[in-house]
C-alpha cells in the first residue's frame, strides 16, 4: 500500500488568498520532500473556502519543485472546459511534470456550473468530454468530432505544414491514467472504472460502507471486462492527524473550532443542502440526527500517536477491503508546526507501521 496527498483545499474564507496559496503549496512541496508518493489537487470557481481556481495552473507551479511526487487533478471538472481547451491544456502539464500526471476527472459542483450558466446534464457532458479527449489525443487533424455538446474540427484552418490546427498530445501515450472520484454508495464510476481499466478515489468525507460499496463495484468492473480483480488502483482518502501524545493530536483534530472541525462543518453543510447528509455515516442506516459535528470528527478522523494511528488504519483497511493507496487530506495550517510534524510522523512513524502490519 502507498501513502498519498490530496488537498481539495478548504480554507477559512477570511484568510488573504496569497497566504493560502502559499500554505497549500507548501504542504505539496513538503510532501514531496517526506516521500509521499503523488498529491491530488482539487479544483473549484465559485468557493472562497475552496481557494485553487485551476489544479492544471497550481500542478504547473510546483513541478519543477517538486522533483519526485506524482500530481493529479482532484478533480478536473471536464463539463467546465470545451474539450479541445481541456486536452491541449492537460497535454502540456503532462509534459511539464515529465509525465508524472494522474487524470482525475469528474462533473464539477453546482455553484460552478450556477456562475457558468450551465443548466446541461453534467454527468452527461463529462461522459462525452473523456471520449472527445481521448479521440482528439488519438486521432489526426481535423478531428471532426462530433457530440451533444460539442463539434470539434480544424478543418478551415488546418495547415500541417507549419502546425496550425493539431492540438497537442500527452507524453504518456495513449494517455495519462484516468482517475474516477466517487462519494455515492450506488455511484456508476467505481464499476466503470473498473471495467476501462482506469483507476479511482473514494473522498476523504464518506462513511465506511460507502469506501467498501466503491472497492466492491471497482473489482466487479474489472472481473466483468476480463480483468484481474486487483483493487491495488483504488485510492481512498482520509483524515489523519498524527503528534507525538494523544492529547494534542485529539485537541487538534477532534476539535469543533479546529481546521478539521471547519472542513467538516463545510463539507455537511453541502452535503445537507443536497440531502447527502447519510454520506458521512459509516453504516447505511445512520440517522440523520446523530451525524452531528462532533459525531463525525469521531467516526470520519483518525487522531493520535504514530502507534494509534497506524492501528487505525490497518483496522479501517480490514474493515473496508485492500486498496492500493490512502491519501493524507491536508487541512487548513491553524498551527502550522503541528501540521508539519503530523505529515512528517505520518510519513515517518506512521507508515512503517502500516507496511509491517500489513505483512
Amino acid at each position: 500500500m502507498k501513502l498519498g496527498f490530496f488537498i481539495q483545499p478548504v480554507h477559512p474564507p477570511s484568510r488573504p488568498y496569497a497566504d493560502v496559496l502559499r500554505e497549500d503549496r507548501e504542504a505539496v512541496v513538503l510532501a514531496d520532500q517526506l516521500g509521499y508518493c503523488e498529491a491530488f489537487i482539487g479544483e473549484h470557481l465559485a468557493d472562497s473556502a475552496e481557494t485553487i481556481t485551476s489544479s492544471l495552473a497550481f500542478i504547473a507551479s510546483l513541478a519543477d519543485i517538486c522533483p519526485s511526487i506524482v500530481f493529479g487533478t482532484g478533480v478536473l471538472p471536464l463539463p467546465n472546459y470545451h474539450p479541445v481547451m481541456a486536452a491541449a491544456q492537460i497535454a502540456m502539464v503532462d509534459h511539464i511534470t515529465r509525465g508524472r500526471f494522474l487524470l482525475g476527472v469528474g462533473p464539477g459542483v453546482p455553484p460552478d456550473a450556477e456562475a457558468l450558466g450551465d443548466d446541461s446534464d453534467r454527468r452527461e457532458k463529462l461522459s462525452e468530454a473523456i471520449e472527445q479527449i481521448l479521440a482528439i489525443w488519438r486521432g489526426a487533424p481535423p478531428y471532426g468530432i462530433d457530440g451533444q455538446f460539442h463539434r470539434i474540427t480544424t478543418e478551415r484552418s488546418l495547415d500541417l505544414e507549419i502546425g496550425v490546427g493539431e492540438v497537442a498530445r500527452p507524453l504518456q501515450q495513449p494517455h495519462p491514467p484516468i482517475v474516477l472520484t466517487s462519494i455515492s454508495p450506488d455511484s456508476k464510476g467505481p464499476a466503470e472504472a473498473g471495467r476501462r481499466g482506469w483507476e479511482g478515489i473514494s473522498g476523504t468525507y464518506v462513511g465506511e460502507h460507502i469506501v467498501r460499496a466503491h472497492i466492491k463495484e471497482y473489482r466487479r468492473g474489472r472481473t466483468s471486462a476480463g480483468l484481474s480483480d486487483d483493487t491495488m488502483r483504488w485510492r481512498v482518502a482520509r483524515s489523519l492527524f498524527v503528534s507525538h501524545d494523544e492529547k494534542t493530536a485529539c485537541a487538534y483534530a477532534k476539535a469543533c473550532a479546529g481546521a478539521h472541525g471547519f472542513y467538516f462543518h463545510v463539507m455537511r453543510s453541502k452535503l445537507a443542502r443536497f440531502g447527502a447528509l447519510s454520506l458521512m455515516g459509516n453504516t447505511p442506516d445512520t440517522p440523520v440526527e446523530e451525524l452531528s459535528l462532533e459525531r463525525t470528527l469521531d467516526n470520519l478522523v483518525f487522531a493520535g500517536t504514530p502507534e494509534q494511528v497506524a492501528n487505525q488504519i490497518l483496522s479501517f483497511r480490514e474493515r473496508v477491503g485492500p486498496f492500493g493507496t490512502l491519501l493524507y487530506t491536508g487541512h487548513d495550517w491553524v498551527d502550522p508546526d503541528l501540521a508539519r510534524t503530523s505529515m512528517e510522523l505520518m510519513r515517518t512513524k506512521v507508515w512503517p507501521r502500516v507496511l509491517a502490519g500489513l505483512c
